[in-house]
């Protein structure tokens, strides 16, 4: 358990089939840093639904693309549906998850005053990677179909008004589709994760849920990082070259982008991060993303201007004015950057205003 958190423990009921102990881990949720503890119960079963045709070797559990169905329960609700699931007997597992498909799993909007971004108490399908509820996948992760956990959910720090109370849940994975792990998967395959990705980043974005926004950005960082060895490959081979190398074996290489189109875009995701983080109040962690935009993408006008607001939020007013003109000279008109500039300067002769006055009593 990491030092200096609240010393909580879940404590296993005696029906539990196996004790696998306690996990925990720090998740960044709306309404701030929340730590979840995990604890595994008994195994009643084992489901793994294959594809027809499909020949590959299962995992015992979900991983990157699997489509898993999951029931997350508050522990009141829980333990008030225990005697109706005792005289149904054990539940068929649902079998329609063959073949699924993006498109089809289940659809729900996600929540800005929820750290369980699912829905209670239905069984749902989720696409293991996706990012839809950060709890609940990390959950999965390690479970095994026809499995459940408990969880409890407990702030980093309370608010102001000790709003965010702790959270005591079941998760409960019925049974889930073959998935990858990040090692398995083709250099295209990421592309298209990636892609994605930023896609879903841009549609929470416009919603105006920031958190899920820049927890999709995030995830499509840490696969772009694995890619640059194989963009480096392609672009020295030519990429008329390796298309038609990997055309008959139905390797996805061919789908890669060119270095530049790869660089551009990892600015963009570096960029939109720091945005993100600049509207949650981080203004350090968007600084360094804005900066990684620059460096990535010397001519990006919006990352300059991020880059210019992290620096004065952070009080680090010379950074600022090198960033705001570094936007002047793409956009010589920007009206944003004449405005921060202004700003900037009347909180320096402020600031000088008051030291003057500070030191003139000192003196007199």
């Amino acid at each position: 358990m990491e030092p200096g958190y609240p010393s909580e423990v879940l404590h296993g009921s005696e029906h539990d089939d196996h004790d696998e102990g306690v996990t925990s881990w720090v998740s960044l949720c709306p309404r701030g840093l929340w730590k979840i503890q995990q604890k595994r119960n008994g195994r009643k079963r084992q489901e793994i639904i294959s594809p027809p045709g499909d020949d590959a070797t299962c995992s015992c559990s979900p991983r990157l693309g699997s489509f898993c169905q999951v029931r997350v329960r508050l522990k009141a609700s829980m333990d008030a549906a225990n005697s109706e699931v005792s005289e149904n007997g054990n539940e068929k597992l649902d079998r329609s998850l063959t073949g699924v498909t993006d498109a089809e799993a289940t659809a729900f909007p996600r929540c800005q005053d929820s750290v369980l971004q699912v829905p209670l108490g239905d069984w749902i399908t989720l696409r293991l990677g996706e990012g839809q509820c950060d709890i609940t996948e990390t959950c999965v992760e390690g479970m095994r179909a026809g499995e459940k956990c408990e969880i409890l959910i407990s702030p980093v720090e309370n608010g102001p008004d000790d709003e965010n109370t702790p959270i005591c849940a079941t998760v409960e994975l019925k049974a889930f589709t073959p998935g990858k792990e990040s090692w398995e998967m083709s250099a295209g395959d990421k592309w298209d994760w990636v892609k994605s990705h930023k896609e879903r980043g841009g549609v929470k974005f416009r919603l105006g849920d920031v958190w899920g926004a820049a927890d999709s950005y995030s995830r499509a960082l840490k696969l772009v990082i694995t890619l640059y060895g194989h963009i480096r490959e392609a672009e020295k081979k030519g990429q008329q070259q390796e298309a038609e190398e990997h055309t008959d074996s139905g390797d996805k290489s061919q789908c890669l982008p060119s270095e530049n189109e790869f660089r551009t875009t990892k600015a963009e995701l570096h960029s939109n991060l720091s945005l993100c983080q600049l509207k949650l109040n981080q203004p350090e962690r968007a600084k360094a993303n804005a900066a990684k935009a620059t460096q990535l993408e010397p001519g990006g006008a919006k990352s300059w201007y991020r880059l210019g607001q992290a620096c004065q939020m952070v009080n680090e007013l010379e950074e600022a004015k090198q960033a705001f003109r570094k936007l002047l000279e793409l956009q010589p008109e920007s009206s944003a950057a004449l405005k921060a500039l202004k700003n900037i300067a009347n909180k320096e002769k402020e600031t000088n205003t008051q030291l003057g006055l500070r030191l003139s009593k000192m003196f007199s």
